[in-house]
Parts: structure tokens; C-alpha cells; sequence
């Protein structure tokens, strides 16, 4: 009986074919070399909600996937017009007074 080959799989694909890839995002599974390589555009890669399978030696050892729920760094002044603070909104509540005493 012949030991399993390990195969290295790549995902170079042709210009013709990035936007189907960017549509099917499935696990794809990585060498741990080649994702060490590779970083830079994995990572970019991964930012638009491609998953990635490392392996090393051909066994499965960690995943690269998008954060859920990172929303960046809010930019300053994106609710501009969205709220309103009334005048008296630290004026003392009737409902309150019996606590303030």
C-alpha cells in the first residue's frame, strides 16, 4: 500500500474567472507556506468574506476567516442630522424625584 500523495492546491485563476470566484465563496483550503506567501491578497481576499482552510502537511490546522460583526472605525460626524437632544434633556424627571431626595 502506497502512502497518500499530498497534492498542494492553489487558487490562481485566471483574470476571466475573479468574479465567479468572488461570488462562490466557499472554503478553500491553503498550504500554511503558501498562505505565509501569500498574506497580503489572502487577507484582502478575506476582507470581501472568502474563507480559508490552512493546512499543514495536508491536515487541516486553523481557518482565515472575516471577523462577524467588525464594523471598522465609525467616521466623525456620520450621524450628523440623524439625532436630536432636546433642550431639557438633563432637566430632572418627575417620575425620578422620589430617588433624588
Amino acid at each position: 500500500m502506497q502512502p497518500a500523495r499530498i497534492v498542494a492546491h492553489t487558487c490562481r485563476l485566471p483574470r476571466a474567472n475573479w468574479l465567479i470566484r468572488l461570488v462562490d465563496m466557499s472554503v478553500e483550503e491553503i498550504g500554511a507556506f503558501e498562505a505565509k506567501t501569500r498574506l497580503s491578497e489572502l487577507l484582502e481576499r478575506v476582507s470581501r468574506g472568502q474563507v480559508y482552510r490552512i493546512t499543514k502537511r495536508g491536515r487541516p490546522i486553523a481557518e482565515l476567516r472575516p471577523i462577524e460583526g467588525a464594523a471598522g472605525r465609525p467616521r466623525f460626524g456620520s450621524d450628523r442630522g440623524r439625532v436630536v437632544i432636546a433642550e431639557d434633556f438633563d432637566a430632572p424627571l418627575g417620575e425620578m424625584q422620589d430617588y433624588t431626595r
